[in-house]
């Protein structure tokens, strides 16, 4: 930026008060000092932003970076993966003997079914004075049903 020093300061001075006067000098200087301020949140700004946009390619790098890399680990699991279902047809095939019997027709087992009892059911078939000893709620009551019930007999 530009490099001014105190004499160089103090010669501009000079020639601005002689240039502009004393009466208006103050008001020229906040002028100029509020479009200072304003230059220099300016180039502020602009700075951050060229910052922001030079972290955002370099982050679209890494993120293109780190695609390649999944997708070379994907493809190098799957090719792991298919050789080792053939190798382990092919030992099926020689242990069962029979060439013509594909693992893959064999059924899958049994997959676990829920017992799926009732249990409100269960619940309903507890006899009714049992519950009210327990305190077991047979039915919901509304805030203004249960203040009723439970308030003193009036006299």
């Amino acid at each position: 930026m530009l490099d001014f020093g105190f004499d160089k300061i103090a010669l501009i001075g000079a020639v601005a008060l002689i240039v502009i006067g004393p009466e208006k000098l103050p008001r020229v200087a906040r002028t100029v000092g509020t479009l200072l301020g304003k230059a220099q949140r300016y180039v502020a700004d602009v700075k951050a932003e060229v910052n922001r946009s030079i972290e955002l390619e370099e982050l679209q790098k890494m993120k293109s970076q780190f695609q390649t890399a999944v997708h070379d680990v994907e493809q190098s699991v799957r090719q792991e993966v298919n050789s080792a279902t053939q190798a382990f047809d092919q030992t099926w095939r020689d242990v069962s003997g029979d060439s013509s019997h594909d693992v893959s027709t064999i059924a899958p087992p049994p997959q676990y079914r829920h017992p799926k009892k009732n249990w409100r059911l269960k619940r309903g078939a507890t006899p009714l004075w049992y519950k009210q000893r327990t305190g077991v709620k047979r039915h919901s009551q509304s805030g203004a049903a249960r203040v009723a019930r439970f308030r003193p007999p009036q006299r």
